[in-house]
């Protein structure tokens, strides 16, 4: 699961663009980005902000009834709403840090999860509903199953790309398989963990002080 994201580190993002060839301006710094908020998406063509929670096109209207911010691996070819897309309508959400919480004396305590480049490259898959006057872009991440060691913080992680595997997901004339190793439970680069502010759980906070460190720094390493 991942329902909150931030992007507090640019020159990453620009590094990340730059090697994908898309030219779009960069957006403004954002802390405690919630689904429902727009939010960037790298797409083949160029980067567009989109909804982050994903509707239909075939949708009869724009609902929350349905948790449509992130997409099971495991169901990218069976689920109506992520069939179509995963098949030609994939993405990339890059961030700088996203938030996971844990169980830790009998609460629940945010934890920010980060990379050396603070740049996260995130699979999505996105659609176009024209239900409305003005067509709506919107975007959902891709999430699977934890690796062995990010499990002590979360069952689920989101589909963390590598540059070279961004290149791929982005190129929606070739066909990527459900059970390809991208998709896989692995962590493909080193993460930075710490924890952070409760107050992370208030979606309308984003104060970028919500994003200090309150506690230890963990590195978990990547196999490869």
């Amino acid at each position: 699961m991942c329902g909150r994201f931030n992007i507090t580190s640019l020159p990453g993002l620009q590094d990340l663009m730059n090697y994908l060839g898309i030219d779009s301006p960069l957006p403004e710094p954002r802390v405690n980005i919630a689904p429902t908020e727009d939010i960037l998406l790298l797409r083949a063509t160029g980067g567009d902000m989109a909804r982050w929670w994903l509707v239909p096109s075939w949708a009869s209207e724009v609902t929350t009834k349905y948790s449509m911010f992130n997409a099971r691996a495991e169901s990218l070819t069976s689920s109506p709403a992520f069939r179509g897309p995963f098949r030609r309508q994939r993405g990339v959400v890059p961030m700088s840090s996203f938030i996971e919480w844990r169980m830790e004396n009998g609460h629940k305590q945010p934890w920010l999860i980060t990379n050396a480049e603070q740049c996260i490259a995130v699979a999505a898959l996105w659609d176009v509903w024209e239900g409305a006057d003005t067509p709506l872009l919107s975007c959902t991440l891709v999430t699977t199953e934890a690796a062995a060691d990010f499990r002590p913080w979360h069952a689920r992680m989101p589909v963390m790309l590598t540059r070279e595997e961004c290149r791929r997901w982005l190129d929606n004339e070739q066909t990527i398989d459900a059970s390809d190793t991208l998709l896989a439970p692995i962590l493909k680069f080193d993460l930075e963990l710490y924890p952070v502010s409760r107050a992370v759980g208030n979606s309308s906070r984003k104060d970028p002080a919500l994003l200090e460190p309150t506690g230890q720094f963990v590195e978990l390493r990547g196999e490869s």
